[in-house]
């Protein structure tokens, strides 16, 4: 018998964020998955606006349990980026899929996807699926 798949999930607490958690989700129900969610401030800075509040953390695993969905969330306090952070929790429990959130950006933005997602795209070991914020 395998191990289910696991799931690596860049996660903010922004619509964004919440919508690759809401994919996560999703593909974890669908094939009996575990879910790793990543939080990290930049630089693990917690008072960047990325870093999620200890209540939205507690809210996201009361939620994941009452789904019945095995989980872990990681919130780095190391002093390297969100990217690194998603990939090398993708490599300490080799994942089978790592699922981040993307935001629309203007034309001169869209030129360079955004540092952390071009980084987790680039350079994973896995599929990487990136999902949009519903309109």
């Amino acid at each position: 018998m395998s191990a289910p798949a696991t799931i690596v999930v860049g996660y903010v607490p922004t619509p964004e964020g919440l919508a690759a958690v809401e994919y996560a989700v999703d593909e974890a129900q669908r094939g009996q998955a575990r879910l790793v969610i990543v939080n990290s401030g930049v630089r693990g800075y917690d008072s960047d606006p990325s870093f999620a509040s200890a209540t939205d953390l507690d809210a996201l695993a009361d939620r994941l349990t009452g789904l019945g969905i095995e989980h872990e969330i990681r919130q780095a306090t190391q002093a390297i980026s969100p990217a690194e952070e998603i990939l090398q929790a993708a490599t300490d429990v080799s994942a089978d899929l790592i699922v981040i959130g993307l935001r629309k950006r203007s034309p001169v933005g869209k030129l360079f996807l955004g540092s952390s997602s071009q980084q987790v795209i680039l350079d994973a070991a896995c599929p990487v699926v990136a999902v949009k914020r519903p309109d």
